[in-house]
């Protein structure tokens, strides 16, 4: 999911044993502090990752208020797939500015920047507008969500990790799911420029927080950003959105539009792997990805990301048009993902910080999410709600225990 975020460095570490066997690397601690501070920085640092999750879905059940009152039928899949583009790009973009510049500035200029970005958002008169607006809320989400996990991993010891990283979980996975019936609210009884507004006063409380309470190290090394890597992620990154798509719908598979696309997320996916190698500071180390459990995690993360997503995005607007329900109802529809995935996450996060099991709690995850996301693919205007309760549920459960056993697991396998 759009929350695992690799905290990474240059240096090389030792062939890595089993996951479970795996030596803890421990980033540089805080200085000592009042367990008083710790939890207001938390309480920050959650609330910020709460907005970014809640602004990925948080517009699903308003899309049609919004393409509405815009006159923008033919581009509402943009409002949300340009948030997802603008974040996809900017997380690793930021996190490696974080460990080159202070993780403290960037993650607040991150808050600020999906503060603005929302203010601007709620004020938009067309959905050209609208759309560039959520571009740069998905650059401010990404930088908040690198920010998070990679202060987590400098305040909190190893040991004590999994437990914060499970609660991080299973906040991104609550305000991912809870999007949809708090935008169906907010649409039905206030406007849908409230689903953007209400960012405004929740981002300025957690960037208190986190200005006033936050006490990191400085940084151990200055280096040259990777500006090319930057860009061809970016390029790769928006071809492929755009290949995704409109590809089978805007325009058919064996177009020169869908080739034209197709061909260049390879070239840029090609281009992009031959400058990390010759870069002196790549964005995205090559070295990291030829590690099994760097690889694994990844994989896993983009695999219940692309489930958890799919089903929050488009199950609100299939309640909607094949089963009449409206937006408040379509979105409280979808609550059973909800309570799945804070409920796995932090049975997992406390289990993974007993038993150090994370590969175990990861498959274990996966599994499930992938019966969850197979059984939803029956889902007809015949299923009854108790039959689709328990597959939303489980596809829920099972991402919400994969996420926090991956990002530990991957947080344990590289240098601090």
């Amino acid at each position: 999911m759009g929350g695992t975020t690799l905290v990474q460095s240059d240096g090389h570490a030792p062939a890595l044993p089993a996951p479970e066997a795996v030596p803890v690397f421990e980033a540089p601690p805080e200085p000592p502090a009042g367990r008083g501070r710790l939890r207001v920085v938390l309480a920050g640092l959650l609330i910020a990752l709460l907005l970014a999750a809640l602004d990925q879905t948080v517009v699903v059940t308003a899309l049609p208020a919004v393409a509405g009152e815009l006159h923008g039928l033919g581009r509402m899949p943009w409002v949300i797939t340009a948030y997802l583009l603008g974040s996809a790009a900017a997380l690793p973009v930021f996190g490696r500015l974080g460990e080159f510049t202070g993780r403290k500035g960037v993650f607040a200029f991150a808050l600020v920047l999906l503060a603005a970005a929302s203010a601007l958002a709620a004020r938009a008169h067309t959905m050209d507008q609208l759309v560039a607006f959520r571009v740069l809320q998905g650059i401010g989400g990404g930088g908040v969500l690198a920010g998070v996990h990679a202060i987590i991993a400098g305040l909190v010891p190893a040991r004590e990790r999994a437990r914060h990283l499970a609660a991080a979980a299973a906040v991104f996975g609550l305000g991912t799911v809870a999007g949809p019936p708090l935008g169906g609210l907010l649409t039905d009884h206030a406007s849908w420029r409230w689903c953007f507004d209400l960012n405004v006063p929740l981002g300025a409380l957690a960037l208190v927080a986190a200005a006033f309470g936050l006490r990191l190290p400085g940084t151990a090394r200055r280096a040259r950003f990777d500006v090319l890597g930057a860009l061809l992620l970016a390029a790769f990154s928006a071809c492929l959105v755009l290949l995704a798509t409109r590809a089978g719908t805007a325009h058919p598979w064996h177009s020169r539009v869908t080739l034209g696309l197709a061909a260049a997320t390879l070239g840029t996916a090609l281009l992009l792997v031959v400058a990390e190698n010759l870069a002196a500071e790549p964005l995205l180390p090559p070295r990291l990805f030829r590690r099994p459990a760097v690889l694994a995690c990844a994989l896993t993360g983009a695999a219940t990301g692309a489930a958890l997503f799919g089903a929050v995005g488009y199950l609100p607007t299939f309640l909607q048009m094949a089963d009449g329900a409206g937006a408040v109802r379509s979105g409280l529809l979808v609550l059973p993902l909800t309570a799945g995935a804070v409920l796995g996450s932090l049975i997992s996060g406390q289990l993974a910080r007993r038993t150090g099991l994370c590969r175990l709690f990861a498959a274990t995850g996966c599994a499930a999410a992938a019966a969850g996301a197979y059984l939803l693919t029956r889902l007809g205007t015949a299923t009854t709600w108790p039959a689709y309760t328990l597959w939303t549920a489980l596809l829920g459960t099972g991402a919400g225990l994969a996420v926090p056993a991956v990002v530990r697991a991957a947080q344990r396998a590289v240098p601090a």
